[in-house]
């Protein structure tokens, strides 16, 4: 179906099925047949023989049943599109293009260095799209100098990096990215700028080192002014808000003559008395003072590391904005999370292609992919559906006075204090949603719930690229956290099973129930990474013979669900080394992070734990990045989140010998030969943490007292399933 322009009947987009949605669709009634087979089974066997080891296996086979029945939506309409930003000129004069305020958050400056913050907000700043209609505003969560520091440094870079992109045409706006992939550049001022940039750097990352702004790096009583706002009662929880303006359109110029976009630093007022609701918290101060100030149609708001990677973006979006023929309802145009840095082989799973490329696709067939966190354009009437609290934060109220005027200031500090939410309907029904750590999955689900729709954009140039964690550690920490905060979602009033299906649609539904519930894939994978290796310890058979046919049915139910994942994650572009580690990482995070997040969720939920928000970090060792390049798992921590793994490992270990040794000893595996296939599956993929005890000396191998506690642990689950067996 083409979208079009109806005055000159020329598409801005056009929009279509993918080919392999019918297979999709016959697939699913074959997989589902099969599925019901073996929960019937599963049934009369729990009838017959009613202990606990049949119940946990009909209890793990029924959520991997709901699962796998829940991510069928996802395969039932998955859509591609493509935009024609040649034909936007056909549509609206660049006088015409709705003003654009950028949202970059950051929260701590030694875990998101402030200077790959700088080099996304330089790289939004010398988008091709009118000056004039372009602010960036820079949330600063952590409330530290380092990072306005940083950016004074940056505005001062600006004025000649946004020149020297738009005479030169040049692609990659990020100056780190530009000058690491074109060492020898043929432009004659580029060795110029390279050699101010790295001064910026220099400047930037002393700073942050010592902790400590020398009086001779500030520039003039303004930047004074600025700093001394930092006293000594100020801390990263407790301080009132900051906000200044490094550039301001109109007035501010490039050593070209030429009108700089607005730049402006943002740190919202907090206080340990006061809930200040984490990232969007801060999203919510960022909308209140933007509108006060600029007031853009459109917003963008980004992931500290997620640096433009075409400066035509908005353009693409605009392609959907813009469109007279597009429904009104439209919410936002969402962009895929794209990272660079990731190893060859992908060890952790980082790409996160279901999540980032292929799931959205799906929903786009739907009402729409669910907001990513990053790289969305949205309109910003749909935040504010409720009554506001005063004019200027109406989406219709008009700027026209200076932004640096004490009116403008006086009203955007007001409205960043931490009282300013007291008593009102930010969080609840204007604004990004408080309530669930997963702020952006829920903030989209509830405008869906609304009634809004969103679009996926997946340019074949990325649009953004960022960063993905490499230790182990910190992408289970990163899965942990979005584990509590999907489980406040699926067990919240509006709770996409119950409401969701309703109120959307039911495909759209059980899409946003699929991620709200991801953390329980726990369930099964705990049960069938111990179960049937303890089981097998025990010379107990608990699945069918092979002479049995139910044999063949648990071996097609296998085969089916891990073929159709391989052939989605190579049609969409990856590689076979890629998808084994990509499953390998979920089973992971099912053992590790998905259960101690959902037992952390179930104590916080009856008042026993309060978890606490932590940054994933985006600094990187020089040792640890080298260990990453060649495929090493990096453990080097002694984390509890390891503890569930090395048990597995261990368990699996043991009983696999075990097993070997009774094949040599009584020759006859027929009953046991599902157990054994399993606990060798198990035990290739948990190879890099045999490596990690055994075989490895440097920093990143596995802690002696992880190994040791897991060995304990392994003993007494053995001890303990004595009850069972």
């Amino acid at each position: 179906m083409a979208l079009t322009d109806q005055s000159q009947g020329l598409p801005l987009h056009t929009r279509a099925l993918l080919h392999r949605t019918s297979a999709n669709r016959v697939f699913a009634v074959v997989y589902l047949c099969a599925i019901l087979a073996l929960l019937y089974h599963h049934y009369l066997a729990l009838l017959h023989s009613t202990t606990i080891v049949s119940f946990l296996i009909l209890l793990a086979d029924a959520v991997l049943a709901f699962m796998w029945v829940t991510a069928q939506a996802f395969r039932m309409c998955p859509t591609q599109r493509q935009v024609f930003i040649e034909h936007l000129q056909h549509v609206a004069e660049e006088s015409d293009y709705p003003a654009l305020d950028v949202f970059i958050c950051t929260a701590d400056p030694y875990k998101e260095p402030p200077i790959g913050v700088v080099n996304t907000a330089l790289s939004v700043m010398a988008y091709d799209y009118p000056v004039e209609k372009l602010s960036v505003y820079v949330s600063d969560d952590g409330g530290s100098q380092l990072t306005l520091f940083a950016f004074m440094e940056a505005a001062r870079f600006a004025t000649h990096w946004l020149p020297f992109c738009r005479k030169n045409k040049i692609l990659e706006r990020c100056p780190e990215a530009y000058f690491g992939s074109k060492p020898s550049s043929r432009l004659p001022e580029a060795d110029q700028i390279k050699l101010m940039y790295e001064n910026m750097r220099v400047r930037v990352e002393t700073v942050v080192k010592s902790g400590i702004i020398s009086h001779d790096y500030i520039n003039s009583k303004q930047e004074l002014e600025a700093f001394s706002r930092w006293t000594d009662g100020f801390t990263s929880q407790n301080h009132p808000a900051v906000i200044q303006v490094l550039l301001e359109c109109g007035k501010d110029e490039d050593v070209m003559g030429h009108t700089m976009p607005n730049l402006v630093y943002v740190s919202r007022g907090k206080s340990i008395k006061l809930p200040h609701n984490f990232k969007a918290g801060a999203l919510n101060a960022l909308l209140r003072v933007s509108a006060t100030m600029t007031n853009a149609p459109v917003i963008l708001p980004l992931d500290s590391d997620m640096y433009s990677n075409d400066p035509q973006t908005p353009l693409r979006a605009l392609c959907y904005i813009l469109d007279p023929s597009m429904d009104p309802k439209l919410a936002y145009v969402q962009f895929p999370q794209i990272f660079y840095g990731i190893n060859k082989n992908d060890i952790y799973g980082g790409e996160a292609r279901h999540g980032m490329l292929i799931h959205p696709a799906g929903m786009d067939g739907l009402k729409g992919p669910m907001y990513l966190g990053t790289g969305g354009f949205f309109q910003r009437k749909v935040f504010f559906g409720g009554p506001l609290e005063t004019s200027e934060l109406t989406q219709d109220h008009i700027v026209s006075k200076s932004i640096k005027s004490r009116e403008i200031l006086a009203s955007a500090h007001h409205v960043a204090d931490c009282n300013f939410e007291s008593q009102t309907q930010w969080g609840t029904k204007v604004g990004f949603r408080y309530g669930s750590l997963a702020e952006d999955f829920y903030t989209s689900y509830m405008l869906q719930c609304e009634g809004w729709k969103s679009i996926f954009c997946h340019p074949t140039r990325p649009a953004f690229l960022g960063n993905s964690p490499i230790n182990l550690h910190d992408f289970l920490n990163q899965t942990r956290r979005w584990s509590i905060g999907l489980l406040e979602v699926a067990f919240c009033k509006y709770s996409p099973i119950t409401y969701g299906t309703r109120t959307t649609n039911l495909l759209s539904g059980l899409c946003f129930a699929y991620y709200s519930l991801w953390p329980i894939w726990s369930i099964p994978i705990t049960i069938y990474a111990f179960l049937p290796q303890l089981a097998l310890l025990k010379h107990v058979s608990i699945f069918p013979k092979m002479s049995d046919p139910w044999f063949f049915v648990y071996i097609f139910c296998f085969l089916g669900a891990y073929g159709q994942d391989y052939l989605e994650l190579i049609i969409s572009g990856g590689t076979t080394q890629r998808w084994w580690n990509n499953q390998r990482a979920w089973m992971m995070r099912g053992l590790s992070s998905y259960s101690i997040g959902s037992v952390e969720y179930i104590l916080k939920s009856i008042g026993i734990s309060t978890f606490e928000f932590s940054v994933t970090s985006k600094a990187v060792g020089e040792e640890q990045s080298k260990r990453y390049k060649k495929g090493m798992f990096e453990f080097g921590v002694a984390s509890p989140l390891f503890l569930p793994l090395t048990t597995a490992a261990i368990i699996n270990l043991v009983s696999f010998l075990w097993a070997i040794a009774q094949v040599f000893g009584q020759g006859s595996i027929e009953g046991l030969l599902l157990q054994i296939l399993l606990v060798g599956f198990a035990m290739v993929n948990c190879w890099p943490i045999y490596e990690a005890m055994v075989l490895r000396a440097d920093e990143g191998k596995m802690p002696v007292k992880i190994t040791l506690i897991s060995i304990v642990l392994a003993w007494a689950l053995y001890l303990v399933s004595s009850i069972a067996f």
